[in-house]
């Protein structure tokens, strides 16, 4: 069955790290306009195709948030991801728009959340992380469509969840 609501699509991307579960999980707690999922839910090795930019794995995300948005709320989508691995999509059609919006922060403080915060010990996966980080910090207004960037540096959980759901929801209001 093919979707016929179209609504906008939210991402919340970021570097591992950088808060965008606890955001997410914020959200989804004390949100009822929209509803958050977390991208990672359906993660098996099989989608892990980086050389074709996570292709299949992108567009059954797609077509998940489509039909479950037919209840006529948009989704909010959270994982680490960029633009171009969403806009090329077959599926990308059963959006009005996708926006993107990641949390960022200062690269020592991503390394600290990772090795204290989280435990992390694999060397490559914290300068993976720092590394996308830069990217997004970089690149963000280069993107088609941009993203937009939430410096969650100084800011608590739920100061970050809030400017999302503030943004999220005027967003929303357009519509």
């Amino acid at each position: 069955m093919k979707p016929s609501k179209k609504l906008p699509l939210f991402i919340i991307t970021g570097a591992s790290g950088v808060g965008k579960s606890t955001t997410c999980k914020l959200l989804f707690q004390d949100e009822t306009d929209y509803i958050v999922m977390e991208s990672d839910l359906l993660w098996n090795d099989i989608y892990n195709t980086p050389e074709d930019n996570y292709h299949a794995y992108r567009e059954l995300w797609l077509r998940v948030c489509a039909n479950i948005s037919q209840i006529g709320k948009p989704i909010v989508l959270c994982g680490c991801a960029i633009p171009k691995q969403f806009e090329g999509c077959k599926a990308r059609s059963l959006f009005t728009d996708i926006y993107y919006i990641a949390l960022v922060c200062e690269d020592e403080q991503l390394e600290r959340r990772m090795r204290i915060g989280r435990g992390v010990t694999d060397e490559n996966w914290v300068k993976s992380s720092i590394e996308f980080n830069c990217w997004l910090k970089e690149n963000a207004n280069q993107t088609r469509p941009n993203i937009t960037l939430l410096d969650n540096s100084v800011l608590t959980p739920e100061e970050s969840a809030e400017i999302a759901d503030r943004w999220i929801l005027k967003k929303i209001k357009s519509y």
